[in-house]
């Protein structure tokens, strides 16, 4: 597809393929981890959930036509979906490749029925480095998809650690985007009460892999990584002074080449922050040219009006509302010709 300067792109967009669904669900390790899932949301969130899934949310996952009935509604002319971010991480090399298969080839079966409208993002086994790799070789080459969804850590491993250092260098060679995408955060049943799991533990995840990644070097060895942080970074962006004033005072923190802040100019970071205020504050840390639109459909802690909500940013320029509508998105994507 090749973009047009007045395209709209919603880079943060959920599908569920329902024969990957099916995979893991097949495994008594699905079973754990869900029991465990419950337990960190709290058990009114996860029943809420529940009900969600199997009602508000069911025909906009599987229904391609609601989908693009609510895209037209938002203005939006192409969405970037990928597989709603249940990552499984807890699978063995045999059943995590079965799922991840499953996954990146309903994603682009999606893709092919409308090829103007949807683009994918593959998902990888994380737990098992070296399978990711090829996995996202075979998402961009072969599958066509842009890039891959990854959770902030992987089963407690932080992305920064040395075994994915070899999957950022492939992702880099494919110009690959790499979209870091929470799934909770592991502070236990503090969290668990008031949806507290999500509303805090989201971006709070968020910040703390982004930190790990800026303090660890990983920018500084991979500076053509195309990275792009789910729901405007967290914390990160609004609370950068911090970390740059622990870079200058504490020895331990002085280990990335430049002041944290710098780092916000290489990284992309979605509009998902509910507010004009909050956004232009995020445009003003980043950049315009690092910030595109994400509704999180078809979540009920996403957004049905991105744009209106970017329109209402009176801070932010004309010019650079046009580049984060949707130009930034295509060049993150590669949607343009060249």
């Amino acid at each position: 597809m090749n973009a047009n300067p007045n395209i709209s792109i919603d880079i943060h967009a959920h599908a569920i393929i329902p024969e990957a669904d099916a995979i893991v669900r097949s495994d008594p390790g699905g079973a754990r981890a869900n029991q465990l899932a419950l337990v960190a949301s709290g058990r009114a969130s996860a029943e809420y959930n529940r009900q969600l899934m199997t009602t508000v949310y069911r025909p906009r996952f599987a229904d391609l036509e609601v989908r693009l009935r609510a895209m037209d509604l938002m203005g939006i002319d192409l969405q970037a979906v990928s597989p709603a971010p249940m990552y499984n991480y807890w699978a063995g090399r045999e059943i995590a490749d079965k799922f991840v298969n499953a996954a990146n080839e309903g994603i682009a079966a999606l893709c092919a029925r409308r090829p103007d409208r949807i683009a994918g993002l593959a998902i990888l086994s994380m737990q098992h480095p070296d399978l990711a790799i090829a996995q996202l070789e075979r998402a961009v080459t072969i599958l066509g998809l842009k890039g891959a969804i990854v959770c902030t850590s992987v089963n407690d491993v932080e992305l920064a650690d040395a075994r994915f250092e070899p999957l950022w260098k492939r992702a880099e060679e494919l110009g690959a985007m790499i979209f870091m995408h929470p799934a909770g955060c592991p502070l236990g049943t503090r969290l668990a009460p008031y949806y507290l799991s999500n509303l805090i533990g989201n971006p709070a995840d968020t910040t703390i892999a982004l930190a790990h990644l800026i303090f660890g070097g990983v920018l500084d060895r991979f500076p053509r990584l195309k990275l792009c942080a789910a729901h405007g970074g967290g914390y990160f962006p609004f609370y950068v002074s911090r970390f740059d004033h622990g870079w200058i005072v504490r020895p331990e923190s002085h280990t990335c080449r430049e002041v944290p802040s710098s780092y916000l100019r290489r990284i992309w970071f979605d509009s998902l922050v509910y507010s004009p205020d909050q956004l232009e504050l995020l445009v003003s840390r980043a950049g315009a040219s690092q910030v595109v639109i994400g509704s999180d459909y078809p979540f009920d802690m996403g957004v049905d009006d991105p744009l209106t909500r970017l329109d209402a940013a009176r801070r932010i320029s004309p010019e650079d509302k046009a580049a984060i509508r949707g130009a930034n998105a295509a060049r993150l994507l590669k949607l343009n010709p060249e």
